[in-house]
C-alpha cells in the first residue's frame, strides 16, 4: 500500500496530506496569507508527528504544478524536490485546475456521470483575468488550461449549448460579468492537498513520474516585478 505526500500551494492557502493506498489518512492546511515559505516544512513534520508516520515510508510526492501563485508554486515545486532528492522517491505532479474539476465530482454528491454540463475551474489571476481550462463529465478536455480576461461574451459558445460550471475563487468574480441563463457558479471549490492523493495514486500505479531534475511548475504567465517609481 504506497504511502503518498500531498503538497498544494497554488493560491493563498496551501495544504499537505498523506494519502495511503488512495485514502486519505493525514491532513494539514493553512489560510494564513504570504506564510507559505515559513510554514511549509514546519506544517509537513507536524503532520508525520500528529499521525505517527515516518517520511522513510513515503513512496512518492506529488505537487500540485499550476496555474497558480508564482511564489506559492515554486515554494511548493522545491519542497517537494527537496524531500524526493532527500528520501529518493519519485515526483508526480497534477494540474491545479484538473484537481479543482476533480473534487468537484465529490461535491455535494453530484453526479457528473449523468449531466451534459460542462466545468470550467478558475484561479484568480488579478483585475478580471483568471486561470482556466474546460472539461466534459468524464474529464475530457474541452478547452485546455489558458489565462483569459472575463467580460460579457466569455465562453458563449459552450453556454449556448449546455450548463456551464464556473468553479473556484475565479468564478466569483466572473459572476457579475457572465450573466447568461446557463453559467452556474460554485465559488467554494479551492484546491487541496486532501484530493490530490487520489490522482496521484493513478499516476504512481502507472509509473507516471516527472523528471525531478528538470521539473518546473505550470506558472502559465512569466512573473513581473514592477519597478518603484522613483522620486527626484
Amino acid at each position: 500500500m504506497p504511502l503518498l505526500l500531498s503538497l498544494e500551494t497554488s493560491t493563498h492557502s496551501f495544504s499537505c496530506a498523506l494519502h495511503q493506498d488512495g485514502k486519505l489518512v493525514a491532513f494539514k492546511e493553512s489560510l494564513e496569507n504570504q506564510t507559505t515559505a515559513s510554514l511549509l516544512t514546519v506544517m509537513i513534520d507536524q503532520m508525520f508527528k500528529d499521525f505517527g508516520f515516518q517520511k522513510d515510508q513515503l513512496n512518492a510526492v506529488i505537487v500540485a504544478a499550476g496555474p497558480g501563485s508564482y511564489t506559492g508554486l515554486r515554494i511548493g515545486v522545491a519542497t517537494a524536490k527537496g524531500i524526493c532528492y532527500a528520501l529518493g522517491v519519485p515526483l508526480i505532479s497534477v494540474n491545479t485546475l484538473r484537481l479543482m474539476f476533480r473534487q468537484f465530482e465529490d461535491y455535494s454528491g453530484f453526479e457528473m456521470d449523468e449531466s451534459p454540463a460542462l466545468f470550467c475551474p478558475m484561479l484568480d489571476a488579478r483585475r478580471m483575468e483568471v486561470y482556466c481550462s474546460m472539461y466534459d463529465s468524464e474529464g475530457n478536455v474541452v478547452l485546455p488550461t489558458h489565462a483569459k480576461v472575463i467580460d460579457e461574451g466569455s465562453f458563449v459558445e459552450q453556454l449556448e449549448e449546455r450548463l456551464v460550471y464556473f468553479l473556484g475563487e475565479g468564478a466569483k468574480k466572473c459572476k457579475g460579468v457572465i450573466r447568461h441563463q446557463n453559467a452556474r457558479f460554485v465559488s467554494e471549490i479551492k484546491p487541496s492537498a486532501s484530493y490530490l492523493g487520489v490522482i496521484g495514486l493513478e499516476k504512481f500505479e502507472n509509473n507516471e513520474f516527472e523528471n525531478t531534475d528538470h521539473f518546473e511548475p505550470f506558472y502559465l504567465k512569466d512573473f513581473l516585478i514592477k519597478k518603484p517609481n522613483l522620486i527626484s
